[in-house]
């Protein structure tokens, strides 16, 4: 996989309010599926879609 991809991936995860301490523990194959499916939702809907995905596969922070 290209850098610049997982990069790209990254900063579009970040954006719609993924933990840096949960994506540290994201593959970057994982990375690039999250961010594809997140440009692929409603802008609306992108933070809570994004979340959903992280929990539902085992990539939460026990923040709160």
């Amino acid at each position: 996989m290209d850098d610049s991809v997982a990069v790209d991936a990254k900063r579009i995860l970040l954006r719609y309010g993924a933990p840096i301490s949960v994506l540290d523990n994201v593959p970057d194959e994982k990375r690039v599926e999250f961010a594809r499916a997140v440009s692929r939702t409603s802008l609306p809907e992108r933070e809570s879609f994004l979340r959903k995905l992280l929990e539902e596969n085992g990539f939460t922070a026990d923040e709160d």
